[in-house]
C-alpha cells in the first residue's frame, strides 16, 4: 500500500492548530441560521413586534447602524493586514478604527443587523432567537477569541482589554 502524495505547497509552513481561536462556528452563521429559522417560523405564525409604519422606519435605521460598525472594522483588519475570520490565525492586534470604542465592532454590527431585519420584517420570533445567539457568541466565540488573543499578544492585549469595553 502506498501513501498519497503530499500536495501541500512546500513554500508555506504547515498551519499551527494552536494558532487559532477555536470558535464554535463562523460568527455570521451563528447569527444567520437562528435568524433564518425565526423568519421561517414567522412565515408560519406571524407575530408582529412594531405597530404601523415603525417597521419600515426602525428596521433600515438599525441596518444602516450595523454598517457603521462592520465596514470600518473590516477596513481596520485590511489596514493591519490580518484576517478577520476568527477561525484563521491572527497576525496583528487590531485596535484602530471602531476597535478604539468596542472590542467587538463586527459582532455589534451583526447584532444591529439582526435587530434591523427583525424590525423590518416585524416579527418577535427573531428576538427569541437572539436570546440564543448572544450567549452562543459570548461563550463560543468572544471568550475563546479573548483567550487566544491574550495568549498570542500578552500584555498589549491585556492593556487593550482594560481600556476598551467588550461591546460598548
Amino acid at each position: 500500500m502506498t501513501a498519497a502524495p503530499d500536495t501541500r505547497d512546500p513554500s508555506r509552513p504547515p498551519a499551527d492548530p494552536a494558532d487559532i481561536a477555536h470558535v464554535i462556528a463562523p460568527p455570521p452563521l451563528i447569527y444567520l441560521v437562528p435568524l433564518t429559522v425565526a423568519l421561517l417560523v414567522h412565515g408560519w405564525r406571524p407575530w408582529p413586534v412594531l405597530p404601523g409604519r415603525w417597521p419600515h422606519l426602525v428596521g433600515p435605521l438599525f441596518i444602516a447602524a450595523s454598517l457603521v460598525f462592520v465596514l470600518p472594522a473590516l477596513g481596520a483588519f485590511a489596514r493591519a493586514r490580518t484576517n478577520p475570520k476568527p477561525w484563521k490565525p491572527t497576525t496583528a492586534l487590531v485596535i484602530e478604527g471602531p476597535y478604539r470604542y468596542t472590542r467587538n465592532p463586527m459582532y455589534l454590527g451583526f447584532t444591529l443587523l439582526f435587530v434591523g431585519v427583525t424590525c423590518w420584517v416585524n416579527s418577535v420570533w427573531p428576538l427569541f432567537a437572539l436570546l440564543v445567539v448572544l450567549p452562543a457568541m459570548q461563550v463560543g466565540v468572544i471568550q475563546r477569541e479573548e483567550r487566544y488573543l491574550e495568549r498570542k499578544f500578552g500584555a498589549p492585549y491585556r492593556e487593550y482589554m482594560q481600556m476598551v469595553r467588550r461591546w460598548i
